[in-house]
């Protein structure tokens, strides 16, 4: 039994309801364009486009921090295809990769012992995050997202503050699959709808189902499993449906921190001194 979503969407009609939405939420905000990182993984691929779609003024980083050569010549490909189409469509290329050496040696020197694993995975996303708004001050640009449902709503799989520092998530009502479906529509190049979806943060090649445990269709079914109030419980013993649940439900546990309002301690009025 293959696990998945039951939703169904008509991917072009969705790409234009976004790309207009977008347009009306730069209109508002006052300010002139986009600000988008470009990794070569589908979410980026989208979200550019549909920014370079609206007409404004869309600047693309690449930003790599000893980025797989692969990863960074999909987005660099990614972009030119866009400039090809787009007069309103400007590329940049951040070089990180002295900035993270930085920091990672001064942590250490700080420590006295090695800094790795998730806290310098971490250290990359909010480096980016950093260059993005800086780009986007200069430019009087909104930085838009690039997470889709399942990472910002389900498992929480993107950076605090790196990642998921934005001004804007367009994508964030689509699940893994209708991304890559809207992708199609809009004419994403093959090679990034063909490369396993993995977030680039650590030096290997790990992808994101070697980190999650479980595919993105088996995590959206279990989501969708989970908005109707069903459990692990719910699912025969030793099934990969109950396992699946299990994963969905200790990564949406684990990360709603990420979720949710940052929490603020609130004076009860007793404390209030009268004047």
């Amino acid at each position: 039994m293959k696990l998945a979503s039951s939703r169904t969407i008509d991917p072009a009609a969705a790409g234009q309801h976004i790309q207009a939405w977008m347009a009306d939420y730069l209109a508002s905000s006052g300010l002139d364009g986009w600000v988008v990182g470009v990794s070569g993984g589908i979410d980026s691929a989208v979200t550019s486009t549909l920014a370079a779609r609206t007409g404004r003024p869309t600047a693309l980083l690449r930003m790599p921090i000893h980025q797989a050569a692969d990863q960074d010549q999909r987005g660099a490909d990614h972009i030119a295809w866009l400039q090809s189409k787009y007069a309103n469509v400007s590329s940049l290329v951040v070089d990180l990769s002295p900035s993270f050496d930085s920091l990672a040696a001064s942590l250490e020197g700080a420590a006295g012992a090695p800094f790795g694993g998730l806290s310098l995975a971490n250290a990359r996303a909010r480096l980016r995050m950093t260059t993005l708004y800086a780009v986007a001050a200069e430019r009087r640009a909104l930085v838009a997202g690039t997470g889709n449902k399942v990472e910002d709503f389900g498992v929480g799989f993107y950076t605090k503050y790196g990642d998921g520092g934005v001004d804007l998530s367009p994508i964030a009502d689509l699940l893994k699959g209708e991304v890559y479906a809207v992708g199609r529509a809009l004419g994403v190049g093959t090679a990034i709808l063909e490369a396993p979806p993995t977030d680039g943060l650590w030096g290997d090649d790990r992808t994101d189902e070697d980190q999650l445990g479980a595919t993105y269709s088996e995590l959206e079914w279990a989501m969708e499993q989970a908005e109707a109030g069903r459990t692990a419980g719910a699912f025969d013993a030793d099934s990969r449906a109950r396992e699946v649940m299990g994963i969905y439900l200790g990564h949406h546990k684990a990360n709603r921190h990420k979720m949710d309002p940052v929490p603020v301690c609130a004076l009860p009025p007793g404390l209030f001194m009268p004047r």
